[in-house]
């Protein structure tokens, strides 16, 4: 059966091949480059918004400095790795993917952000970073809009003083430093609760993960139009807090589920809300490849593609579902933009069928008998 084995990536919106691409430094976080000269923090924790070229860039200008670069992105991490290696490997650099930033101490933490992202993770990041610097140490957030307000005032929650430094048309770099510890902490953890087949599901919900506090209704729909039989192994893509694993988990007896995701955040909301509903047959795995599913044994493929990186998720999924079906598995997707899977899916599955359901059309396919 003819098929697809090209692989495609994302990077917000942009797409990219196997092999890992050079990004050139975004304008906003070339302005943390910039300010280097000013620094002497020998511990540092940042993000990036590209490549890790700040931390790449501190590391080997400061060898005496050590640097973690933080990642809620397992793809991205990936691809910095691959990129700073390129230029010799640094062993003053550690690259995290993990829930949270890391627990250490530094004098330096450093924020790049994006105009327009999630408001919520950006203050949850910005309290820890307050909480990981020591007193006396510098915070530095940088974002893309230079008439930004609104990191400004969140920033004044945390800092008695903050400097603003506009740039037109790169962005917007703020400096404060840490005077005393904060008098009060914010949780942004949450918990929310919807109902399947009679059944009170809860889930464990963080600023970061897709459907953060509700259930979405892509999810939903996959949900309410799966076929879940006793026994079956079910693969979830792109798990996000767990809700359509959950699902499947409590649909029929002795169902194993297996929830993949790029993002940490989401493998321990999965992880969590397992636990707090008591669903020990869910395994969530933090994989940006699908290698974790490359078995040839799964029943079920389950999959709300996101819509942005021009199908290159899409893409990865149904190249993934290829490899965990077993013969006569079936792929279950909902999307809102049919045709593309409509066109793509014949490289892989026969019998394929499209329904509509709301606002949403579901696409199910099944696994032909295999190469030899």
């Amino acid at each position: 059966m003819a098929r697809s084995s090209k692989k495609k990536h994302r990077d917000d919106d942009e797409e990219f091949p196997d092999e890992p691409q050079i990004l050139p430094v975004r304008p906003h976080e070339q302005l943390l480059i910039d300010v280097i000269p000013e620094l002497t923090a020998t511990r540092v924790i940042c993000t990036t918004g590209g490549r890790g070229q700040f931390a790449e860039t501190y590391a080997r200008e400061r060898p005496d400095a050590h640097v973690d670069c933080f990642f809620l992105d397992l793809f991205q991490k990936n691809q910095t790795a691959f990129a700073i290696a390129d230029h010799g490997e640094l062993a003053n650099l550690n690259l995290h993917c993990e829930p949270d930033l890391p627990a250490v101490e530094a004098d330096l933490v450093a924020f790049v952000f994006r105009k327009g992202g999630d408001a919520e993770l950006t203050r949850d990041l910005m309290q820890q970073g307050h909480l990981r610097l020591v007193e006396g140490g510098r915070l530095l957030a940088v974002t893309d809009n230079d008439e930004d307000q609104w990191i400004h005032e969140q920033l004044q929650e945390l800092f008695p003083k903050v400097t603003r430094r506009p740039y037109k048309k790169k962005g917007t770099l703020y400096l404060a430093t840490k005077k005393k510890p904060l008098k009060k902490q914010k949780d942004f953890d949450t918990e929310f609760a919807f109902r399947d087949r009679g059944r009170l599901i809860k889930v464990h919900s963080r600023p970061g993960v897709f459907s953060h506090r509700r259930i979405d209704l892509g999810a939903r729909t996959l949900i309410n139009t799966m076929q879940i039989k006793p026994k079956m192994k079910v693969l979830d893509m792109g798990c996000g807090v767990g809700t359509v694993s959950l699902a499947a988990s409590f649909a029929a007896e002795n169902v194993t589920v297996m929830a993949l995701d790029s993002n940490p955040r989401a493998v321990q909301c999965t992880q969590l809300s397992a636990v707090l509903n008591d669903a020990p047959k869910i395994t969530a795995i933090l994989d940006c490849e699908g290698a974790s599913a490359s078995t040839g044994d799964f029943d079920l493929v389950l999959a709300n593609p996101p819509y942005f990186s021009h199908y290159a998720i899409a893409e990865l999924f149904l190249d993934t579902a290829y490899r965990a079906l077993k013969k006569g598995g079936l792929i279950h997707v909902v999307t809102k933009t049919p045709s593309w899977f409509l066109e793509r899916m014949p490289l892989w599955f026969i019998e394929i069928k499209e329904s509509e359901v709301g606002d949403y059309r579901v696409i199910t396919a099944r696994m032909p008998k295999r190469e030899q």
